[in-house]
């Protein structure tokens, strides 16, 4: 059986470390992680299930003794898939794993800023590979601007598993005793790293036109202070919880009543949680809803800036109509499920053993 090596720098409470537990859970592989980053809460319960995962803390791009160490890492691990998971670990992996004789070399981008670093030092580090997957088309887009050809480029979604968002009123009245909410106060509950392209500064000041509901934000980021401070002068601080980051998004969204996603720049995957874990969800963008109807998930109308207060009060009034009950799980389609995901990423490395 092929061993994978799977390299990673994501922060702590990024989704790609959810993606890389869903896959390798999925895979038939067997598998083992470098992280270049402090493991985060997902990470480290993988750690404790017991996969393997090695701490290579590297903080530069280009850090020659964390190369040397991934590659001493794949050397005696006898990998034959070297499988890289965000820049810092494509730059850094895909070199190590070359230098290591690794036969397949495999990343996947799962966001990019154009601006940020050059596109012949991305092409450099691309070329070591065979294949780079991008979590998106817009993903894809960017990479060919940045030179990668298609040739050398497949388009394999984010997954997840629906089962585990399946909505527990045990959990619900866990988590709201524990965050201090009353059992029949509405919740508006946003989820994901806490950076300004999230926006859910928008979230913070509608939910001061939306009476009785409370703000729930899980996650954490550089925004953070900032987020509270807004808070603060928008005279909503004892209506705003931040739960900080969670090992999994299970608990948050069953204590949630409405979901709300205002950021353009994302994927959608936490939208799919949601309407998973039998939640309305307002969404400014999401990827794998275009195009598709899901009853309870509505997209905010573009530059109105009363788009998503207005959806909010209209959520809350549906919430008490239903007598607080919860909306049916819904989903996207198989396109999305976590194993179809793997199953597509174990056949490329099969194939990528055909071309080397």
């Amino acid at each position: 059986m092929a061993r994978v090596l799977h390299v990673i720098s994501a922060q702590a409470g990024d989704g790609a470390e959810h993606q890389l537990r869903l896959l390798i859970r999925h895979l038939p592989q067997q598998s083992e992680v470098v992280t270049l980053s402090p493991p985060g809460p997902v990470l480290a319960a993988m750690r404790a299930g017991g996969t393997v995962v090695h701490q290579l803390v590297s903080t530069h791009d280009i850090d020659l003794t964390a190369i040397r160490r991934l590659r001493r890492i794949a050397l005696l691990g006898r990998f034959d898939v070297v499988h890289t998971h965000l820049f810092r670990a494509g730059v850094q992996g895909r070199l190590a794993a070359w230098l290591a004789g690794v036969a397949r070399i495999v990343g996947t981008e799962y966001h990019l800023d154009d601006g940020r670093r050059a596109g012949a030092f991305y092409r450099a580090g691309e070329r070591l590979g065979q294949v780079t997957i991008a979590v998106s088309a817009a993903i894809a887009d960017r990479l060919r601007r940045r030179g990668v050809p298609d040739d050398r480029l497949v388009v394999v979604p984010k997954g997840l598993d629906s089962e585990e968002f399946r909505f527990d009123p045990g959990l619900r009245a866990s988590a709201r005793a524990r965050l201090r909410i009353a059992p029949d106060t509405p919740v508006i509950g946003g989820l994901g790293r806490l950076e300004p392209r999230r926006r859910f500064d928008m979230l913070i000041r509608a939910v001061g036109e939306v009476p009785g509901a409370v703000l729930l934000l899980v996650g954490d980021g550089s925004a953070r202070h900032a987020l509270e401070r807004l808070a603060a002068i928008e005279g909503v601080a004892d209506r705003v919880h931040f739960a900080g980051p969670v090992r999994h998004a299970r608990e948050m969204l069953c204590a949630m009543d409405v979901f709300a996603s205002p950021g353009r720049e994302t994927f959608g995957l936490a939208v799919l949680e949601a309407i998973a874990a039998g939640l309305p969800a307002l969404y400014a963008a999401c990827v794998p809803l275009e195009g598709v109807a899901v009853d309870g998930a509505r997209r905010l109308t573009a530059h109105d800036p009363e788009s998503l207060p207005r959806g909010l009060r209209a959520e809350v009034l549906c919430l008490a109509e239903r007598s607080g009950g919860r909306l049916a799980a819904r989903s996207a389609g198989e396109r999305y499920d976590a194993g179809r995901v793997a199953a597509e990423v174990g056949a490329l490395y099969d194939r990528t053993a055909g071309s080397v």
